[in-house]
């Protein structure tokens, strides 16, 4: 509808399960050499010859069966910076990408943390707490951090849950609650070795805060989703269970082929 030839780069709001566009910039965006490096088609390069007046069908580029996985991270400055938060909002936060490759996901994901400078523990104590709408999907992370061989703390409200589907879960202090030792105190002891702290509404996450900021200082890994803490979960798995090679790009891409028609 532009006229655009080349790189567009399109950036997209979901609000309400309706979907916006914010922009859209006649230019490429920082993911196009993570998607060229897992697709192994240099998409800068083929942009800028179609841009010179070539056609896609005389530079070979055509759709191919993926049958590995890419995961992109961002790394974020926060420890550098005082008395900031790590939730994330709209506006742009990091100062930097890295991506891993794996013939799985959990492997792939696994390797995107660790190269983002992000360690996940392979067991010790777990702290849960989320928000009341988390309370019944956090169940089956609680069971797979149990079954990877963590032992589980939470807050009262999420204890509860947990208890009433026979998950084994000690009690832990919000710090609002004035009562010690509470989550931060049991922090910066070194008795926490895996967070997940999902906050609701302002308040919540202002009363969160300091779970976070101890979480990142003291080099706790934390999840903030649900997502996040499912997708550690599957990669810890994954770690224990079979080495992770380490393989050329050109050994993902050997293994390429077009897709087929109407697939």
């Amino acid at each position: 509808e532009i006229g655009v030839v080349g790189l567009t780069n399109v950036q997209f709001a979901v609000h309400r399960r309706q979907v916006f566009i914010l922009e859209v910039n006649p230019r490429a965006s920082r993911t196009v050499p993570y998607v060229s490096k897992v697709v192994g088609i240099p998409f800068a390069k083929v942009a800028a010859r179609v841009m010179a007046g070539a056609r896609l069908g005389e530079l070979g580029v055509e759709e191919r069966e993926i049958r590995h996985y890419g995961v992109k991270e961002a790394v974020f400055p926060f420890k550098k910076f005082s008395n900031v938060d790590v939730i994330l909002g709209p506006e742009m936060k990091s100062t930097g990408e890295v991506m891993g490759m794996g013939l799985d996901f959990p492997t792939a994901f696994l390797k995107a943390q660790e190269a983002a400078g992000t360690r996940l523990p392979a067991g010790g104590r777990a702290f849960v707490s989320v928000r009341e709408e988390d309370k019944a999907a956090v169940v089956p992370i609680a069971q797979a951090l149990v079954e990877l061989g963590f032992e589980i703390v939470a807050t009262e409200g999420t204890r509860r849950t947990l208890l009433a589907n026979g998950i084994e879960a000690g009690l832990v202090h919000k710090v609002v609650e004035g009562v010690r030792p509470h989550i931060v105190d049991r922090l910066e002891a070194g008795e926490i070795d895996f967070v997940l702290n999902t906050a609701g509404d302002r308040k919540a996450k202002q009363d969160s805060y300091s779970i976070r900021r101890t979480s990142l200082i003291r080099n706790v890994f934390y999840c903030t989703t649900l997502e996040a803490a499912h997708a550690a979960t599957r990669s810890i798995r994954a770690s224990k269970e079979a080495p992770r090679p380490v393989r050329p790009l050109q050994d993902y891409h050997r293994g390429l082929r077009p897709a087929a028609l109407g697939s």
